[in-house]
C-alpha cells in the first residue's frame, strides 16, 4: 500500500474543501497522514480524522509562525523521512508550490504542480499550454510532491463524530537554512464571498468595465460567486491585486466562470480554462474570449449583468 502525506497549512474546526478534496484523493491511493503547519484543536483533529487521516505530524514545541515557510519545509522534510512517504499532496497555491519545490530539492525528489487526478501508479494528470492539452506525467527519484488545482476531486462531507483513531507524531525540527521573518500583519477587508482560488462560481471583469466592478460584484453576490478580474484592471487599480485571474494570477477551475468585459489574451485564458462551464460577456464580436467560451453574449455588460443579476434573484425567490 503507498503511503501519502498531505499538506495542511491551517487546520481549523471544519476542514476547507480544499483541504476534503486532498484528503479524499489520498485516501484512494493508500495510508494518509496529514502534516499540520499550525497548532490544531481536538476539533481541528476530530475533522481531520473523519476526512481520511490515520495520523498527525506536528512539530515539538509548534512552529514559529513568524518564520516564513522555512519551519514547514523543515517539518514536512522530517514527515517524509519519517513515514517514508511514497507521495505529498499539497494546495495548488502559491504557498502550497514553494513548499513542495524547497522541501523536493532537499530531499532530492520530483515536483508536479496543477494536478487534476492522480492514478494509484502515481501518475499525475495535469493541463499544459495555458490549458489547451491535458498530458500524464510521472516522478522519476524520490517521493513525488503533487500539488492539487481545487475543484478537482469529489469531496464528500465530513461527521468529525466518525472520526477513526488516529495517531499523533511530535518531531522536532531546527530552522537550518535562512529564513525571511514577517515583520506586521494586517487582516483582509472581510467580504463574505469565497475564496477566489477555490470557489465553485466565478465572475471576472476586465478592460471592459472602465472602472465601475459594481455590476460585476453584484452578480457574484446574486451567485454567491467569487470576484475576479483581469490584470488589465488589477494594474489600473479597479480592484485589488489578488482578484487578478490568469497566468501571473491566480489560477482558478471553477463549476461556472463569467467573464464580463475581457477579451480573453493567452494570459487570461491560462488562468480560467480549467472552468467546467465559461460564459464570456463582450461587445467585440471578434474577442478571442469567444474562442473557449461555452456560451458567448455578445453586449454591453453595463446592461447584460444586472439583467442577469435581478432575474436569478427572481427565480430564487
Amino acid at each position: 500500500m503507498l503511503k501519502i502525506l498531505v499538506y495542511i497549512h491551517a487546520p481549523a474546526g471544519t476542514p476547507t474543501k480544499g483541504q476534503r478534496e486532498l484528503l479524499a484523493l489520498a485516501g484512494s491511493l493508500g495510508e494518509t497522514r496529514a502534516v499540520l503547519g499550525a497548532e490544531a484543536d481536538e476539533a481541528a483533529l476530530a475533522s481531520l480524522s473523519a476526512a481520511g487521516s490515520t495520523g498527525f505530524y506536528v512539530a515539538a514545541g509548534g512552529i514559529d509562525a513568524s518564520l516564513l515557510l522555512t519551519p514547514a519545509v523543515s517539518l514536512l522534510e522530517a514527515a517524509v523521512r519519517d513515514f517514508e512517504a511514497d507521495a505529498v499532496l499539497l494546495p495548488n497555491g502559491i504557498e502550497g508550490r514553494e513548499i513542495a519545490a524547497r522541501t523536493a530539492v532537499r530531499l532530492d525528489a520530483a515536483v508536479i504542480t496543477d494536478a487534476i487526478d492522480v492514478d494509484t501508479d502515481l501518475t499525475v494528470t495535469k493541463p499544459v499550454l495555458a490549458g489547451s492539452h491535458t498530458v500524464k506525467a510521472q516522478g522519476t527519484r524520490g517521493p513525488v510532491f503533487i500539488t492539487l488545482k481545487p475543484n478537482s476531486i469529489e469531496a464528500p462531507e465530513t461527521d468529525a463524530g466518525a472520526r477513526a483513531a488516529a495517531s499523533l507524531h511530535e518531531l522536532s525540527i531546527e530552522a537550518t537554512a535562512p529564513a525571511a521573518r514577517i515583520t506586521s500583519t494586517a487582516p483582509r477587508t472581510a467580504t463574505g464571498r469565497p475564496e477566489l482560488s477555490g470557489a465553485r462560481f466565478v465572475v471576472a471583469g476586465g478592460r471592459g468595465v472602465e472602472g465601475n466592478f459594481a455590476p460585476v460584484e453584484d452578480l457574484a453576490d446574486a451567485l454567491g460567486a467569487a470576484v475576479g478580474a483581469s490584470r488589465v484592471a488589477t494594474d489600473a487599480g479597479w480592484i485589488e491585486h489578488s482578484a487578478q485571474v490568469g497566468q501571473t494570477g491566480v489560477t482558478i477551475s471553477p463549476q461556472l466562470y463569467i467573464s464580463a468585459g475581457i477579451s480573453g489574451a493567452i494570459q487570461q485564458k491560462a488562468g480560467m480554462q480549467g472552468a467546467k462551464c465559461i460564459v464570456a460577456i463582450n461587445k467585440d464580436p471578434d474577442a478571442p474570449v469567444f474562442e473557449i467560451a461555452d456560451l458567448g453574449i455578445i453586449g454591453d455588460l453595463a446592461t447584460v449583468l444586472p439583467q442577469a443579476a435581478a432575474e436569478i434573484r427572481r427565480r430564487k425567490g
